[in-house]
Protein backbone atom coordinates (compact mmCIF):
# COMPACT_ATOMS: atom_id res chain seq x y z
CA UNK A 1 0.00 0.00 0.00
CA UNK A 2 1.58 3.58 -0.84
CA UNK A 3 1.15 5.62 2.02
CA UNK A 4 0.45 8.77 -0.25
CA UNK A 5 -3.29 6.94 -0.96
CA UNK A 6 -3.80 5.83 2.27
CA UNK A 7 -3.74 6.46 5.89
CA UNK A 8 -1.18 4.24 8.09
CA UNK A 9 0.11 3.73 11.71
CA UNK A 10 3.87 3.79 11.99
CA UNK A 11 5.11 0.99 14.03
CA UNK A 12 8.80 1.42 15.98
CA UNK A 13 10.15 -1.70 16.56
CA UNK A 14 11.72 -1.74 19.77
CA UNK A 15 12.90 -5.75 20.17
CA UNK A 16 9.55 -6.82 21.91
CA UNK A 17 8.10 -10.66 20.92
CA UNK A 18 4.81 -9.02 20.68
CA UNK A 19 5.70 -6.06 17.95
CA UNK A 20 3.64 -8.17 15.01
CA UNK A 21 0.69 -9.10 17.35
CA UNK A 22 0.85 -4.94 17.71
CA UNK A 23 0.48 -4.63 13.79
CA UNK A 24 -1.70 -7.64 13.63
CA UNK A 25 -4.36 -5.68 15.62
CA UNK A 26 -3.93 -2.54 13.99
CA UNK A 27 -5.06 -4.14 11.06
CA UNK A 28 -7.64 -6.15 12.82
CA UNK A 29 -9.25 -2.51 13.20
CA UNK A 30 -9.12 -2.44 9.00
CA UNK A 31 -6.07 0.16 9.60
CA UNK A 32 -3.14 -0.01 7.68
CA UNK A 33 0.59 -0.14 9.37
CA UNK A 34 3.90 -0.60 9.08
CA UNK A 35 6.84 -1.87 11.28
CA UNK A 36 10.42 -0.24 11.13
CA UNK A 37 13.00 0.26 13.45
CA UNK A 38 14.14 3.15 15.78
CA UNK A 39 16.45 4.26 13.01
CA UNK A 40 13.68 5.35 10.95
CA UNK A 41 14.00 8.32 9.37
CA UNK A 42 12.18 11.63 9.73
CA UNK A 43 10.98 12.13 6.19
CA UNK A 44 9.48 8.78 6.58
CA UNK A 45 7.19 9.63 9.75
CA UNK A 46 6.07 12.77 7.81
CA UNK A 47 4.87 10.90 5.24
CA UNK A 48 1.05 12.47 4.56
CA UNK A 49 -0.50 9.44 5.37
CA UNK A 50 1.09 8.77 8.41
CA UNK A 51 -1.66 9.24 11.27
CA UNK A 52 0.10 8.37 13.98
CA UNK A 53 3.58 6.24 15.39
CA UNK A 54 3.39 3.35 18.05
CA UNK A 55 6.20 3.07 19.89
CA UNK A 56 6.42 -1.05 21.02
CA UNK A 57 7.95 -2.36 23.34
CA UNK A 58 11.29 -4.15 24.17
CA UNK A 59 13.64 -5.80 26.52
CA UNK A 60 16.23 -2.83 27.01
CA UNK A 61 16.61 -0.57 29.52
CA UNK A 62 16.19 2.99 28.82
CA UNK A 63 19.36 3.94 31.14
CA UNK A 64 21.67 1.10 29.32
CA UNK A 65 24.77 2.44 27.21
CA UNK A 66 23.19 0.83 24.06
CA UNK A 67 19.78 1.08 24.32
CA UNK A 68 17.87 2.35 21.10
CA UNK A 69 16.73 5.57 21.38
CA UNK A 70 13.41 7.76 19.72
CA UNK A 71 13.60 8.32 16.41
CA UNK A 72 15.28 11.48 15.22
CA UNK A 73 12.39 13.98 14.98
CA UNK A 74 9.35 12.06 16.24
CA UNK A 75 8.67 14.74 18.73
CA UNK A 76 8.30 17.03 16.28
CA UNK A 77 5.25 15.41 14.23
CA UNK A 78 2.30 16.87 14.03
CA UNK A 79 0.38 13.07 14.80
CA UNK A 80 -0.77 11.15 18.03
CA UNK A 81 2.23 8.75 19.88
CA UNK A 82 1.46 5.98 21.88
CA UNK A 83 4.23 4.49 23.92
CA UNK A 84 3.87 0.93 24.71
CA UNK A 85 6.02 -0.60 27.41
CA UNK A 86 9.52 0.59 26.86
CA UNK A 87 8.01 2.78 24.14
CA UNK A 88 6.40 4.90 27.39
CA UNK A 89 9.55 4.90 29.39
CA UNK A 90 11.44 6.21 26.14
CA UNK A 91 8.53 9.04 26.18
CA UNK A 92 9.03 9.48 30.08
CA UNK A 93 13.03 10.08 29.70
CA UNK A 94 12.20 12.61 26.82
CA UNK A 95 10.02 14.41 29.01
CA UNK A 96 11.86 14.79 32.14
CA UNK A 97 10.45 11.75 33.89
CA UNK A 98 12.46 9.33 35.82
CA UNK A 99 12.54 5.32 35.00
CA UNK A 100 13.91 3.11 37.51
CA UNK A 101 13.74 -1.16 38.23
CA UNK A 102 10.50 -1.76 40.02
CA UNK A 103 10.56 -2.95 43.67
CA UNK A 104 8.39 -5.83 42.57
CA UNK A 105 8.53 -6.80 38.81
CA UNK A 106 5.22 -7.15 37.17
CA UNK A 107 4.70 -10.32 34.67
CA UNK A 108 1.78 -11.61 33.95
CA UNK A 109 -2.09 -10.69 34.28
CA UNK A 110 -2.40 -7.77 36.71
CA UNK A 111 -5.45 -5.28 37.48
CA UNK A 112 -5.28 -1.35 36.55
CA UNK A 113 -7.37 1.02 38.43
CA UNK A 114 -8.43 3.47 35.76
CA UNK A 115 -8.01 7.24 37.24
CA UNK A 116 -9.18 9.54 34.25
CA UNK A 117 -12.17 8.85 32.11
CA UNK A 118 -9.87 10.13 29.26
CA UNK A 119 -10.49 9.02 25.56
CA UNK A 120 -7.55 6.29 25.42
CA UNK A 121 -10.08 4.40 27.91
CA UNK A 122 -13.37 5.41 26.77
CA UNK A 123 -16.16 2.12 26.69
CA UNK A 124 -13.79 0.40 29.23
CA UNK A 125 -14.28 -0.48 33.37
CA UNK A 126 -12.76 1.37 35.97
CA UNK A 127 -11.04 -2.20 37.05
CA UNK A 128 -9.52 -4.34 34.47
CA UNK A 129 -7.03 -6.80 33.98
CA UNK A 130 -3.74 -6.05 31.52
CA UNK A 131 -0.62 -7.98 30.95
CA UNK A 132 2.47 -6.66 32.24
CA UNK A 133 5.78 -7.79 31.43
CA UNK A 134 8.35 -5.20 32.92
CA UNK A 135 11.58 -4.95 35.41
CA UNK A 136 11.45 -1.25 34.84
CA UNK A 137 9.10 1.28 34.82
CA UNK A 138 7.98 5.09 35.55
CA UNK A 139 8.52 6.27 38.87
CA UNK A 140 7.72 9.62 38.28
CA UNK A 141 6.30 11.93 34.94
CA UNK A 142 6.64 15.56 34.62
CA UNK A 143 4.43 17.68 35.46
CA UNK A 144 2.94 18.15 32.02
CA UNK A 145 1.82 14.66 32.31
CA UNK A 146 -1.51 13.19 34.05
CA UNK A 147 -2.02 9.73 35.29
CA UNK A 148 -4.32 7.70 33.43
CA UNK A 149 -4.18 4.37 35.31
CA UNK A 150 -1.93 2.38 37.95
CA UNK A 151 -2.06 -0.87 39.70
CA UNK A 152 -0.99 -1.70 43.40
CA UNK A 153 2.98 -1.29 42.50
CA UNK A 154 2.97 0.44 39.68
CA UNK A 155 1.80 4.52 39.94
CA UNK A 156 2.31 5.42 36.25
CA UNK A 157 0.52 2.35 34.23
CA UNK A 158 -0.78 4.63 31.72
CA UNK A 159 -0.10 8.45 31.15
CA UNK A 160 -0.86 11.73 28.90
CA UNK A 161 0.54 14.44 27.94
CA UNK A 162 -1.80 17.35 28.84
CA UNK A 163 -1.43 19.32 26.00
CA UNK A 164 0.16 17.10 23.20
CA UNK A 165 -1.22 13.61 21.84
CA UNK A 166 1.47 12.00 23.71
CA UNK A 167 0.18 8.61 25.50
CA UNK A 168 2.20 6.09 27.44
CA UNK A 169 0.88 2.81 28.53
CA UNK A 170 3.24 0.25 30.83
CA UNK A 171 0.85 -2.43 30.41
CA UNK A 172 0.62 -4.64 26.31
CA UNK A 173 -2.94 -3.50 25.35
CA UNK A 174 -2.24 -6.54 22.04
CA UNK A 175 -2.10 -9.33 24.01
CA UNK A 176 -5.77 -10.95 24.56
CA UNK A 177 -4.50 -11.10 28.30
CA UNK A 178 -6.00 -7.50 28.17
CA UNK A 179 -9.64 -7.70 28.37
CA UNK A 180 -9.76 -4.40 27.12
CA UNK A 181 -6.97 -4.12 25.14
CA UNK A 182 -8.59 -4.19 21.78
CA UNK A 183 -10.96 -1.30 22.79
CA UNK A 184 -7.79 0.98 23.75
CA UNK A 185 -6.21 0.49 20.45
CA UNK A 186 -9.05 0.61 18.62
CA UNK A 187 -10.06 4.23 20.65
CA UNK A 188 -6.26 5.09 20.00
CA UNK A 189 -6.73 4.44 16.31
CA UNK A 190 -10.08 6.17 15.89
CA UNK A 191 -11.05 9.01 18.49
CA UNK A 192 -7.36 9.88 18.98
CA UNK A 193 -5.56 9.44 15.57
CA UNK A 194 -9.12 10.01 13.66
CA UNK A 195 -8.05 7.17 11.13
CA UNK A 196 -11.13 5.71 9.06
CA UNK A 197 -10.65 2.25 9.21
CA UNK A 198 -10.83 1.55 5.08
CA UNK A 199 -7.80 -0.49 4.14
CA UNK A 200 -9.76 -3.38 2.65
CA UNK A 201 -8.69 -6.36 0.63
CA UNK A 202 -10.55 -5.21 -2.42
CA UNK A 203 -8.91 -1.84 -2.18
CA UNK A 204 -5.47 -3.79 -1.96
CA UNK A 205 -6.02 -5.84 -4.75
CA UNK A 206 -6.97 -3.13 -6.87
CA UNK A 207 -3.97 -1.35 -5.79
CA UNK A 208 -1.57 -4.37 -6.41
CA UNK A 209 -2.50 -4.49 -9.94
CA UNK A 210 -2.16 -0.62 -10.87
CA UNK A 211 1.26 -0.95 -9.57
CA UNK A 212 1.94 -4.73 -11.00
CA UNK A 213 1.34 -2.74 -14.40
CA UNK A 214 3.54 0.26 -13.72
CA UNK A 215 6.25 -2.04 -12.44
CA UNK A 216 6.44 -4.97 -15.48
CA UNK A 217 5.15 -2.93 -18.31
CA UNK A 218 5.64 -5.20 -21.57
CA UNK A 219 7.70 -7.37 -19.66
CA UNK A 220 7.32 -11.61 -19.50
CA UNK A 221 6.69 -11.96 -15.83
CA UNK A 222 7.62 -16.45 -14.66
CA UNK A 223 6.56 -17.60 -11.61
CA UNK A 224 7.96 -20.48 -9.18
CA UNK A 225 4.75 -21.88 -8.54
CA UNK A 226 4.63 -24.31 -6.08
CA UNK A 227 0.76 -24.90 -5.29
CA UNK A 228 1.38 -23.63 -1.92
CA UNK A 229 -1.03 -20.61 -0.64
CA UNK A 230 1.59 -17.84 -0.65
CA UNK A 231 3.20 -18.65 -4.41
CA UNK A 232 -0.64 -19.84 -5.65
CA UNK A 233 -2.24 -15.90 -4.52
CA UNK A 234 0.64 -14.21 -5.90
CA UNK A 235 0.23 -15.62 -9.20
CA UNK A 236 -3.10 -15.13 -9.51
CA UNK A 237 -3.21 -11.53 -8.57
CA UNK A 238 -0.09 -11.36 -11.02
CA UNK A 239 -2.34 -13.04 -13.94
CA UNK A 240 -5.08 -10.80 -12.99
CA UNK A 241 -2.83 -7.70 -13.30
CA UNK A 242 -0.84 -8.76 -16.96
CA UNK A 243 -2.85 -11.82 -18.20
CA UNK A 244 -0.67 -14.21 -20.57
CA UNK A 245 2.06 -11.98 -19.94
CA UNK A 246 2.72 -14.59 -16.96
CA UNK A 247 3.82 -17.84 -17.37
CA UNK A 248 4.11 -20.29 -14.47
CA UNK A 249 6.94 -22.96 -13.88
CA UNK A 250 5.79 -25.87 -11.50
CA UNK A 251 8.85 -27.76 -10.39
CA UNK A 252 7.37 -31.41 -9.95
CA UNK A 253 10.26 -33.14 -7.99
CA UNK A 254 8.35 -36.00 -7.07
CA UNK A 255 7.97 -35.49 -3.38
CA UNK A 256 4.63 -34.00 -3.53
CA UNK A 257 1.69 -35.23 -1.91
CA UNK A 258 -0.27 -38.00 -3.36
CA UNK A 259 -1.93 -36.84 -7.03
CA UNK A 260 -0.85 -32.55 -5.94
CA UNK A 261 0.57 -32.26 -8.86
CA UNK A 262 -2.51 -33.23 -10.89
CA UNK A 263 -4.78 -30.49 -8.76
CA UNK A 264 -1.73 -27.85 -9.05
CA UNK A 265 -2.24 -28.04 -12.66
CA UNK A 266 -6.07 -28.49 -12.88
CA UNK A 267 -6.42 -25.13 -10.37
CA UNK A 268 -4.28 -22.97 -12.46
CA UNK A 269 -4.03 -24.53 -15.96
CA UNK A 270 -8.07 -25.32 -16.11
CA UNK A 271 -9.86 -22.92 -13.25
CA UNK A 272 -7.81 -20.11 -13.94
CA UNK A 273 -6.59 -21.01 -17.51
CA UNK A 274 -2.71 -19.38 -16.98
CA UNK A 275 0.41 -19.91 -18.93
CA UNK A 276 1.03 -23.12 -16.86
CA UNK A 277 3.91 -25.47 -17.43
CA UNK A 278 4.56 -28.44 -15.41
CA UNK A 279 8.04 -29.94 -15.38
CA UNK A 280 7.86 -33.69 -14.59
CA UNK A 281 11.86 -34.04 -12.89
CA UNK A 282 10.97 -36.21 -10.03
CA UNK A 283 13.69 -38.96 -11.83
CA UNK A 284 16.55 -36.11 -11.89
CA UNK A 285 15.56 -35.26 -8.45
CA UNK A 286 15.16 -39.46 -6.82
CA UNK A 287 18.69 -39.82 -8.98
CA UNK A 288 20.50 -37.21 -7.08
CA UNK A 289 18.94 -38.34 -3.74
CA UNK A 290 20.22 -41.85 -4.12
CA UNK A 291 22.34 -42.85 -1.38
CA UNK A 292 21.85 -39.66 0.66
CA UNK A 293 20.51 -39.90 4.21
CA UNK A 294 21.85 -36.85 6.01
CA UNK A 295 19.34 -34.47 6.21
CA UNK A 296 21.17 -31.07 5.80
CA UNK A 297 22.69 -32.49 2.73
CA UNK A 298 19.31 -33.79 0.90
CA UNK A 299 17.94 -30.23 1.55
CA UNK A 300 20.98 -28.95 0.27
CA UNK A 301 20.53 -31.46 -2.89
CA UNK A 302 16.78 -30.67 -3.20
CA UNK A 303 17.23 -27.09 -3.09
CA UNK A 304 20.07 -27.53 -6.28
CA UNK A 305 18.50 -29.24 -8.46
CA UNK A 306 15.19 -26.98 -8.14
CA UNK A 307 17.52 -24.16 -9.18
CA UNK A 308 19.13 -26.03 -11.99
CA UNK A 309 15.38 -27.36 -13.71
CA UNK A 310 13.88 -23.81 -13.39
CA UNK A 311 16.72 -22.35 -14.82
CA UNK A 312 16.81 -24.49 -17.53
CA UNK A 313 12.89 -24.35 -18.07
CA UNK A 314 13.13 -20.34 -17.80
CA UNK A 315 15.57 -20.24 -20.39
CA UNK A 316 12.89 -21.12 -22.89
CA UNK A 317 11.17 -17.67 -22.39
CA UNK A 318 11.84 -14.47 -24.15
CA UNK A 319 11.82 -11.50 -23.03
CA UNK A 320 11.10 -12.25 -19.34
CA UNK A 321 12.22 -9.49 -17.16
CA UNK A 322 10.79 -10.35 -13.63
CA UNK A 323 9.80 -13.26 -11.52
CA UNK A 324 7.13 -13.73 -9.20
CA UNK A 325 7.80 -14.27 -5.56
CA UNK A 326 5.42 -15.11 -2.59
CA UNK A 327 7.07 -12.58 0.19
CA UNK A 328 5.15 -11.58 3.51
CA UNK A 329 5.45 -8.61 5.96
CA UNK A 330 7.56 -11.10 8.34
CA UNK A 331 10.02 -11.98 5.93
CA UNK A 332 10.34 -7.97 5.23
CA UNK A 333 10.57 -7.66 9.33
CA UNK A 334 12.96 -10.51 9.73
CA UNK A 335 15.03 -8.32 7.11
CA UNK A 336 14.70 -5.02 8.56
CA UNK A 337 15.57 -5.89 12.12
CA UNK A 338 18.48 -7.89 10.47
CA UNK A 339 20.14 -4.80 8.97
CA UNK A 340 19.34 -2.30 11.95
CA UNK A 341 16.91 -0.40 9.64
CA UNK A 342 14.51 -0.10 6.66
CA UNK A 343 15.78 -2.57 3.90
CA UNK A 344 14.37 -4.34 1.00
CA UNK A 345 17.04 -6.97 0.96
CA UNK A 346 15.19 -10.45 1.83
CA UNK A 347 17.03 -13.06 3.63
CA UNK A 348 18.49 -15.64 0.94
CA UNK A 349 16.16 -18.47 1.91
CA UNK A 350 13.05 -16.71 1.27
CA UNK A 351 14.18 -16.41 -2.20
CA UNK A 352 12.92 -18.76 -4.44
CA UNK A 353 16.67 -20.67 -4.28
CA UNK A 354 18.36 -17.24 -4.77
CA UNK A 355 16.86 -17.40 -8.58
CA UNK A 356 16.62 -13.55 -8.95
CA UNK A 357 20.07 -13.08 -8.27
CA UNK A 358 21.22 -16.06 -10.38
CA UNK A 359 18.75 -14.78 -13.38
CA UNK A 360 18.85 -11.44 -13.33
CA UNK A 361 15.35 -10.49 -12.77
CA UNK A 362 13.48 -8.07 -11.31
CA UNK A 363 11.16 -9.10 -8.17
CA UNK A 364 7.26 -8.63 -8.13
CA UNK A 365 6.37 -9.32 -4.77
CA UNK A 366 2.38 -8.12 -4.60
CA UNK A 367 2.14 -10.08 -0.99
CA UNK A 368 4.91 -8.23 0.80
CA UNK A 369 2.74 -6.10 3.01
CA UNK A 370 0.80 -8.77 4.16
CA UNK A 371 0.50 -11.44 7.19
CA UNK A 372 -0.61 -15.01 6.41
CA UNK A 373 -4.32 -14.77 6.93
CA UNK A 374 -4.90 -10.75 5.15
CA UNK A 375 -2.64 -13.38 2.46
CA UNK A 376 -5.73 -15.78 2.29
CA UNK A 377 -8.28 -12.98 2.78
CA UNK A 378 -6.74 -11.56 -0.82
CA UNK A 379 -7.22 -15.07 -2.11
CA UNK A 380 -10.75 -16.25 -0.99
CA UNK A 381 -11.87 -12.31 -2.46
CA UNK A 382 -10.02 -13.60 -5.87
CA UNK A 383 -11.79 -16.75 -5.73
CA UNK A 384 -9.06 -19.34 -5.32
CA UNK A 385 -10.42 -22.75 -3.91
CA UNK A 386 -10.46 -23.46 -0.09
CA UNK A 387 -8.66 -26.24 -0.22
CA UNK A 388 -5.69 -24.43 -1.65
CA UNK A 389 -6.27 -21.35 0.80
CA UNK A 390 -7.12 -24.00 3.89
CA UNK A 391 -3.79 -26.14 3.12
CA UNK A 392 -1.49 -27.14 5.90
CA UNK A 393 2.12 -25.92 5.85
CA UNK A 394 4.80 -27.92 3.61
CA UNK A 395 8.21 -28.26 3.97
CA UNK A 396 10.33 -27.06 0.86
CA UNK A 397 12.05 -30.36 0.38
CA UNK A 398 8.69 -31.88 0.72
CA UNK A 399 8.31 -35.68 1.17
CA UNK A 400 11.98 -35.44 1.43
CA UNK A 401 12.74 -34.62 5.05
CA UNK A 402 9.58 -37.27 6.05
CA UNK A 403 11.07 -39.96 4.71
CA UNK A 404 14.00 -40.40 7.15
CA UNK A 405 17.02 -41.69 6.02
CA UNK A 406 17.78 -42.73 2.47
CA UNK A 407 15.32 -42.30 0.10
CA UNK A 408 13.65 -44.98 -2.03
CA UNK A 409 11.00 -44.68 -4.87
CA UNK A 410 8.83 -47.16 -3.41
CA UNK A 411 8.92 -45.35 -0.10
CA UNK A 412 7.82 -42.51 -1.82
CA UNK A 413 4.24 -43.90 -2.69
CA UNK A 414 4.20 -46.03 1.00
CA UNK A 415 4.28 -42.04 2.35
CA UNK A 416 2.16 -40.72 -0.07
CA UNK A 417 -0.44 -43.65 0.37
CA UNK A 418 0.07 -43.19 4.13
CA UNK A 419 -0.34 -39.08 4.07
CA UNK A 420 -3.39 -39.32 1.83
CA UNK A 421 -5.31 -41.23 4.32
CA UNK A 422 -4.71 -39.09 7.60
CA UNK A 423 -5.52 -36.17 4.84
CA UNK A 424 -8.61 -37.89 4.33
CA UNK A 425 -9.84 -38.87 7.84
CA UNK A 426 -8.98 -35.40 9.38
CA UNK A 427 -11.44 -33.69 6.50
CA UNK A 428 -14.20 -36.42 7.03
CA UNK A 429 -14.15 -36.34 10.55
CA UNK A 430 -13.97 -32.25 10.30
CA UNK A 431 -10.91 -31.84 12.20
CA UNK A 432 -8.65 -30.92 9.66
CA UNK A 433 -8.63 -26.81 10.42
CA UNK A 434 -8.79 -27.24 13.88
CA UNK A 435 -4.67 -28.44 13.06
CA UNK A 436 -2.38 -26.24 12.27
CA UNK A 437 -0.32 -29.20 10.33
CA UNK A 438 -0.36 -32.86 10.17
CA UNK A 439 1.39 -35.44 8.23
CA UNK A 440 2.86 -38.29 8.52
CA UNK A 441 6.56 -39.67 8.28
CA UNK A 442 7.67 -43.38 7.36
CA UNK A 443 10.66 -43.99 9.30
CA UNK A 444 14.04 -46.29 8.61
CA UNK A 445 13.46 -49.24 11.05
CA UNK A 446 11.09 -52.14 10.55
CA UNK A 447 8.68 -53.85 13.11
CA UNK A 448 7.64 -57.52 13.15
CA UNK A 449 3.45 -57.56 12.80
CA UNK A 450 0.94 -60.52 12.20
CA UNK A 451 -1.45 -60.11 9.62
CA UNK A 452 -3.57 -62.93 8.69
CA UNK A 453 -1.58 -65.84 10.18
CA UNK A 454 1.26 -64.71 8.31
CA UNK A 455 4.51 -62.82 10.15
CA UNK A 456 5.22 -59.49 8.96
CA UNK A 457 8.28 -57.84 9.15
CA UNK A 458 7.58 -54.19 7.73
CA UNK A 459 8.07 -50.26 8.34
CA UNK A 460 6.89 -48.19 10.82
CA UNK A 461 4.68 -44.78 10.43
CA UNK A 462 4.48 -42.01 12.43
CA UNK A 463 1.73 -39.62 12.79
CA UNK A 464 2.75 -35.97 13.62
CA UNK A 465 -0.15 -33.98 14.57
CA UNK A 466 0.40 -29.82 15.76
CA UNK A 467 -1.13 -26.38 16.44
CA UNK A 468 0.92 -22.97 16.20
CA UNK A 469 0.45 -20.05 15.06
CA UNK A 470 4.20 -18.90 13.67
CA UNK A 471 5.51 -22.32 14.09
CA UNK A 472 7.95 -21.07 16.46
CA UNK A 473 6.88 -23.37 19.35
CA UNK A 474 3.71 -26.12 18.62
CA UNK A 475 2.10 -28.63 20.86
CA UNK A 476 0.85 -31.48 19.96
CA UNK A 477 -2.98 -32.10 18.98
CA UNK A 478 -4.81 -34.13 21.20
CA UNK A 479 -6.35 -36.40 18.48
CA UNK A 480 -9.77 -38.26 19.69
CA UNK A 481 -9.04 -41.98 19.65
CA UNK A 482 -11.53 -42.91 17.44
CA UNK A 483 -10.55 -40.90 14.90
CA UNK A 484 -6.70 -41.76 15.90
CA UNK A 485 -7.90 -45.36 15.44
CA UNK A 486 -8.98 -44.86 12.08
CA UNK A 487 -6.43 -43.54 10.79
CA UNK A 488 -4.39 -46.29 12.11
CA UNK A 489 -6.11 -49.26 11.17
CA UNK A 490 -6.51 -47.93 7.25
CA UNK A 491 -3.25 -47.09 6.72
CA UNK A 492 -1.83 -51.02 8.02
CA UNK A 493 -5.14 -52.29 5.81
CA UNK A 494 -4.60 -50.61 2.82
CA UNK A 495 -0.57 -49.43 2.58
CA UNK A 496 1.19 -52.37 1.52
CA UNK A 497 4.35 -52.10 3.38
CA UNK A 498 3.56 -50.07 6.70
CA UNK A 499 2.24 -52.36 10.00
CA UNK A 500 2.98 -49.93 12.63
CA UNK A 501 1.44 -46.53 13.10
CA UNK A 502 2.44 -44.55 16.50
CA UNK A 503 1.69 -40.73 17.13
CA UNK A 504 3.84 -38.52 17.65
CA UNK A 505 2.78 -36.28 21.08
CA UNK A 506 6.05 -34.55 20.69
CA UNK A 507 5.99 -30.69 21.63
CA UNK A 508 8.41 -27.91 20.06
CA UNK A 509 10.55 -26.90 21.88
CA UNK A 510 12.11 -29.68 22.89
CA UNK A 511 11.54 -31.13 19.18
CA UNK A 512 11.09 -29.82 16.43
CA UNK A 513 7.73 -29.99 14.12
CA UNK A 514 9.76 -31.74 11.08
CA UNK A 515 11.32 -34.95 12.21
CA UNK A 516 14.48 -33.65 10.27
Amino acid sequence: MTASIHEKIVIVDYGSQYTQLIARRVREHQVFCTITTPAVTEAELRDPGVKAVILSGGPSSVYGADAPRLPKGIMDLDVPILGICYGMQLLSQHFGGEVKPAKEREFGRREIEVLQADCLFDCTPRNQDVWMSHGDQVERLDESFIALARTETCPWAAARHKERPVFGIQFHPEVHHSDHGKQILRNFLFDIAGCRGDWAMSAFIEEQIGRIRKQVGNRKVICGLSGGVDSSVAAVIVHRAIGDQLSCIFVDNGLMRKNEGDEVEATFREHFQMDFHRVDASDRFLDELAGVSDPEKKRKIIGRVFIEVFEDKAKEFDDVGFLVQGTLYPDVIESVSAHGGPSQTIKSHHNVGGLPERLGFGLVEPLRDLFKDEVRAVGREMGIPEHILGRHPFPGPGLGVRLLGEIHREDVKILQDADAILQQEMRRSEIYDDIWQAFCVLLPVRSVGVMGDERTYEKVCAVRCVNSTDGMTADWYPMPYEIMARISNRIINEVRGINRVCYDISSKPPATIEWE
